[in-house]
This record gives structure tokens, sequence and C-alpha cells, in this order.
């Protein structure tokens, strides 16, 4: 299971969130400032591997790997669904929405976060359990009371079906569910699937592309639409490429439906090592068309790549290894980066690695496009796994409408079962602004910001 496998021991070795930041042109942040939110401590929940979504009154959401009730038949636990909820006079309180009770009834292990509906309805995918024991597909439904109702929507691994779907789901218009599987299908490597709710009340599955190996093998991430209605997505490993342990290194596809029924693989891209091995992550596209995202190892050190794929006039795609990480840890620079990326609305890319930074343990990292046309990495937070800090961000990260990051680590923080935090930009105080700290005038910085005053710092000349 791959959830367990890659999780604190990292560090030995679609949409895009469009932020618009209430500030001119002459503000940029100097340092970020990390916050813990909250503490797993294993009866709550523990190794949240995925990212957080938010609600629209501003409460977090996300999934931890284990922990929560032990009657699942894991003394550690199954799993659980959490909200944390900001609280009036600061702070955060966790609330346990929802633990997985295992095989044969339930899920156990959810890998991936969670999506909305329009309704409010969670849904989300667990790696194992269910009736088959190869995973589920869930929905939580808000009750009149407070509480939530889980409801199983679909149990893999019967027969040729597909199995642990360790990635999330995406809707289309219609209200139709779309994933990925590591395992399952035709021959036995991985699936592209599909859920429709049926007229009875049930979800129908239908599994759209099976995997072969040389196509791609092991999808571990989710799937992103275009307006066009075609799926596009990575798998871990597989392709044609080479020098990645006779497994290949993993590809880049795209699924096109068919006027009568059915949908077209094509594979865009196979890794090579040299551009990047084993991407765990899935995509974005930018404004124009273009994908970003992650491979956990290759390039030029061996320690991972963030990469852009540009469609080509003749239909295909180039590969450009926008940065590959060097793992050096007295240069703060990160590696081994599972996490896909988020834009903000100047074009800059963010994201996490699971290992690497001044101490070791993973990192919070920014890219930003230079004149030259090259990509610039500045690290924003290296993870000390000090007691109160985390280890190992294996998730990606999310802004909030104030320009603050909010994500996850898989180990670290107080007890060392994982931990959510928040990252938040600190500006200088320029020429001729006004700030309450030093001079009683008014603030110019959106709430929740902080500048260097703040922190005691000086402000720029």
């Amino acid at each position: 299971m791959r959830g367990k496998r890659f999780s604190i021991g990292l560090r030995a070795a679609l949409a895009v969130f469009a932020v618009t930041l209430l500030v001119t042109s002459t503000w940029a942040a100097t340092n970020w400032h990390e916050k813990v939110l909250f503490n797993f401590n294993g009866t709550d929940g523990y190794q949240p591997m995925y990212g957080l979504i938010f609600d629209a009154a501003g409460n977090l959401y996300g999934t931890a790997f284990g922990g929560g009730d032990p009657s699942c038949g894991d003394p550690n636990g199954c799993g659980t669904v959490f909200q944390l909820t900001p609280a009036p006079g600061g702070g955060w309180t966790e609330t346990v929405l929802h633990s997985f009770k295992g095989y044969p009834t339930d899920g156990s292990y959810p890998y991936a976060g969670v999506i909305f509906d329009a309704a409010g309805n969670l849904y989300g995918t667990t790696d194992w359990g269910g009736t088959y024991g190869g995973g589920t597909v869930f929905e939580l439904t808000p009750t009149a009371g407070g509480g939530w109702t889980e409801k199983v929507l679909h149990s893999f691994g019967n027969g040729a079906d597909a199995a642990f779907p360790y990635a999330g789901l995406i809707f289309d218009a219609a209200g139709n569910l779309y994933g990925t599987t590591g395992g399952g299908g035709t021959y036995g490597v991985g699936t592209v699937f599909e859920l429709s709710p049926a007229a009875g009340g049930g979800w129908t599955e239908t599994v759209l592309h099976s995997f072969n190996g040389s196509d791609g093998h092991g999808p571990e991430a989710g799937l992103i639409f275009d307006a066009a209605g075609k799926l596009y997505g990575t798998t871990a490993w597989g392709g044609t490429g080479t020098d990645c342990l006779n497994t290949g290194c993993g590809t880049v596809f795209k699924l096109t439906p068919v006027a009568g029924g059915g949908w077209t693989e094509t594979v865009l891209h196979s890794f090579s090592n040299t551009d990047g091995a084993l991407p765990f992550a899935g995509l974005i596209f930018d404004a124009a068309g273009n994908l970003y995202g992650t491979t956990q190892q290759g390039g030029s050190y061996g320690f991972g790549t963030v990469f852009e794929l540009t469609p080509t006039a003749g239909g295909g795609w180039t590969e450009t290894v926008l940065f590959s990480f060097n793992g050096n840890w007295s240069g703060r620079d990160g590696g081994l980066p599972e996490a896909g990326l988020i834009f903000d609305a100047a074009g800059n890319l963010y994201g996490t690695t699971g290992a690497g930074g001044t101490y070791a343990y993973g990192t919070a990292f920014e890219l930003t496009p230079t004149a030259g046309g090259g990509w610039t990495e500045t690290v924003l937070h290296s993870f000390n796994n000090n007691g109160t800090d985390g280890e190992s961000p294996l998730a990606g990260l999310i802004f909030d409408a104030a320009g603050n990051l909010y994500g996850t680590t898989g180990g670290g923080g107080t007890y060392g079962l994982g931990m959510v935090f928040e990252l938040t930009p600190i500006y200088p105080c320029v020429p001729k602004c006004s700030h309450t700290v030093s001079s009683g005038g008014v603030d110019v910085l959106p709430s929740g910001w902080r500048d260097v005053l703040e922190h005691g710092g000086i402000e720029r000349p």
C-alpha cells in the first residue's frame, strides 16, 4: 500500500485557485510565517496524506489515512474524515465527521481528500475495504441534527473491476464522478473509471480505460477536464521510458470521449528519469492550455522535478523541466515532491516536497517565472519536526481569499502523527505606508496578513 510505503520515511532519501492580492505591485512577501492549526493524536486520525478544501463558511475538510475507531479491525483505526472550524477567539476546533469501519461493510485508509457537490455533500475514496476489499467511493451527507451519514456508492475489487483508488474524485457538469485506481482492470495495473447516478438511486460504475503497462501503470493521482470534456492524468509507473527498474518511469495521458461511446487514450509523455520519474501527483492547466505537474524522483539530481507540457502545432506535446530539486539539505532546497501544484494570480507556482529543506523534513516552495524564461525557486518554509512543527508534507497546498496557504503533513507535530498548518505571507512596510504598530495610522494590509513590524523586524528603507 503506497500510503504506508511513502509516508514518514520520505526524509531518508482542476483547479487553479486565483487569488487577487489587494495590494500594489510594490508589495512582495519577504518571508512566510507558519502556524500549526491542529495536531492529530490518533483517536481523531493520523497521517493526513492529502490536501484540504474550504467550504463557503471558511471551514476546512480533509481525510486522515489512519486513526479513528479501532473497532474497524485495525487497533490503530482505519482512517477518518475531519472538519476544522475557526473558533471566534482564535484557534481551530476539529470534528471527526466519520471514522471508517473497514472490511467488509465500510472503507479503510482514505489516502485522497474529499470534494463537495452543490448540495453540500462530501465525496471521496478509500484505498481498501468495502464489500470486496478493493476500496470504495463514499458519500457523506449532513444531517439535520448536525452529524453526517455515510453511504458507500461503490465497492471495488469484484473480479475484473478496478481496485485500490488512491486518488480523489472530480465531477462533470452532469453529476457523474470520475477517478483512477492503482490496480485492477483488464491487465491488473489500474484504471480510469466513471460513476453515474442511476435512476433507482444507486450508482453505476464504468471502466473507461484499463492501463496495460506500456501506456501507464498504477495511476495514483486524480483527473482534470479541459474545456472540451477530455480527461488528463498521470500514471506513477509504466510508459516507454527507460531507467526505472524495468517498470517505466510514468506517463501523462489524455482520454478523449468518442462520439459513439467509449474513450480513446493518448499518451502525451513518457518519463525517462533524466526528465523526471514517478509522477504521483495530478496536473493543472494554465490559461494558455499548458499542463504542469511534479515527479517524485528523477531530474538532474534524482530528487524530483516540476515540469510543463506544451501542446505543439502537430498535435503532440513538448515537455520542459522547469525545476530539478537537488535535495541539498544545507542549501535548503527540497526533494521528493509527491503533491501537485497550484497557481496564484501572478502566475507563480506553489507546492510541497516530502523531504529536503533546512532540516530534511520537507518544504513548502514557490516557483516564480523569470524574465529570461526560466523559473526561480523560493523555499517558503522548511519543516523541522521539533515537537511542534510537522514532517513530510505529502499533500498539496490551497489558498484562502487573503492569500494564506494551508496544507497538511503526514508526520510530526505534537504527537508525531501529522498536523494541519497555515502559511501567512509577511510583507515589508514600504515607504509612505502607515501601520498601527508604528504610527497609529491605518493598516494597509488586508486582514490576516502579517508584515515585518508584527514580527519585530525593521521596515525596508
